[in-house]
Order: structure tokens, then sequence, then C-alpha cells
């Protein structure tokens, strides 16, 4: 099933920067893969929008092959991060699919599913570097990562150095601008005067728990 997504998707990425990722892509892309329609509706019950979460997710999956051939452990935490970052936006073939992307997810209708996929993006980067946090952490990781993968794709759109340099200065800045922000949190751990004082929120955060997997709910599937 996955292989025929794919195609499917293939044949839609040409028609995606004239048409979007519209009903008219999705039948082209139906027409010109030799796929029957019947089928195409069963794999992608909303046609392109389920064909744009496809190409997300395969510039995920590139970003992660590129991870684990990287010389990882010979770079500082912070640069790890950047180049996962810069990793899931070389992914990218054409940006002309990304703009039609944002204006499919900015539709109320989808705005969610663009939010999910984002955070899933940030969320298989802290997983791919190794991340163990399973308190409050994990949720202020991963909403710190998203913004600013989101803020330098935004970036990156508009761009038109060579080798897209302006982009990774850009990128540099924000991490920077994130240690500085987790700097300040230690000093606030680190505290005495400010621990007692924030005794009774910092108790609150400290009960959050990162999300497990469960196996016991009903409807629950797996590929």
């Amino acid at each position: 099933m996955s292989d025929m997504i794919e195609k499917l998707l293939d044949a839609a990425l040409i028609h995606v920067p004239f048409d979007g990722w519209s009903e008219a892509t999705f039948k082209a892309a139906v027409a010109e893969s030799g796929i029957e329609m019947a089928l195409a509706r069963a794999l992608c019950p909303r046609g392109a929008v389920d064909l744009a979460v496809a190409y997300h997710k395969r510039g995920d999956r590139r970003m992660v092959a590129r991870l684990n051939e990287a010389a990882l452990s010979q770079m500082r935490f912070r640069d790890r991060i950047a180049a996962s970052v810069r990793y899931r936006i070389e992914a990218i073939e054409d940006k002309e699919l990304v703009r039609r992307g944002m204006t499919l997810f900015a539709l109320p209708q989808h705005a969610p599913e663009g939010a999910r996929l984002i955070w899933g993006t940030c969320d298989l980067i802290w997983r791919s570097l190794g991340d163990t946090s399973d308190d409050v952490n994990w949720y202020t990781k991963r909403m710190t990562l998203s913004g600013v993968y989101s803020s330098t794709l935004l970036f990156w759109l508009g761009d038109e150095s060579e080798g897209s340099a302006a982009t990774w200065a850009f990128l540099d800045r924000r991490i920077e601008d994130v240690m500085q922000f987790e700097k300040v949190k230690a000093n606030l751990r680190d505290n005495p005067a400010l621990s007692r004082m924030l005794k009774g929120p910092l108790d609150v955060l400290g009960r959050i728990r990162a999300p497990k997997p469960r196996d016991d709910m009903p409807g629950h599937w797996d590929k």
C-alpha cells in the first residue's frame, strides 16, 4: 500500500506548483500513475491532503536517513540540532511544494493536521538524537524546536543567498536563543530563593509526564 501512495505522490509532484495540493492534482496523479480511482480514494480518502501529508513524512524519512549516516558523535549537541533542521529543509526538492502546502494547512479545516506534522517532525528529531526526557521537558523541547523549525523554514522560503547561507546563519541564531533560554531555566532551578518562591508551580510541572504509547485501547491499529 505504501508503495502505491509513493507512486501517486511522485505523479502528483509535477502538478503541485501549478495546481497546489488540490483535487485537480489528485486526479492528474491518479491518471498518470495508472492506479484505479477507487483504490486511490481508498488509499487517500482526503485526496491531495493525504498526498501532502505523505510528502511531509517522506521528507522526515530522508532527514532521518541523513542523520543515521552523519558523524553526530563528533558534533556539539546544539550542532546536532542545527544539522537535523538543515537536513529536514534540504530534503525539500522545490520551495513551491512547501508554499502550496502552507497554503493548504493554513485553511481552518487542515490547520490541526499541519500543526501535528510540524510537531511530529520535531519529535522525530529529538528521538533520533536520543532524547530520553519523560517529564515537562519532553513538551518544552518539542515546542521550542517547532518554533525554530517553522521560523527557519519561513526564512528559507524567501532566501536567495548562495547555498542558502543566510538561512543557516538564521538557524544558528535561533538555536543560540534557545540555548540562552535553557541557561535561564537552569539558573532559576539553581537559585534557592526563586526555587522556594516558585515551589508550587514547579511541583505542578514536576507531575507532568511525557505521553506513553498504549495498546490496550479499542480501535488501535498499527501498520
